[in-house]
């Protein structure tokens, strides 16, 4: 994706996510590469680095809540998720 649609989906001024790409660039977790059919247009690619690295934060994050919700009941844990169902489905809706 573009820097424009990153910073768009991460609600971030375009500077904020220009710095933000030139940190991971330097640390190998991205590349910019440039649109073979528009040179105005740098995509941004995710490396393998950056993928390890992103599944290693999915992991962790499954696990932590994995751990909170042990002390849910199982309806407790259904309205949770239909909860969050709805708010997905009106935070799309924008």
């Amino acid at each position: 994706m573009t820097v424009g649609e990153l910073s768009n989906k991460m609600y971030l001024a375009c500077s904020t996510t220009t710095d933000l790409i030139d940190r991971m660039e330097r640390n190998g977790l991205v590349s910019r590469v440039r649109d073979e059919h528009d040179r105005r247009v740098v995509r941004i690619h995710l490396l393998e680095k950056g993928e390890r690295i992103i599944e290693e934060v999915i992991e962790k994050r499954q696990r932590d809540l994995a751990r909170v919700l042990e002390n849910f009941s199982d309806e407790e844990i259904v309205f949770l998720e239909r909860c969050l169902r709805k708010l997905h489905q009106e935070m799309n809706k924008e």
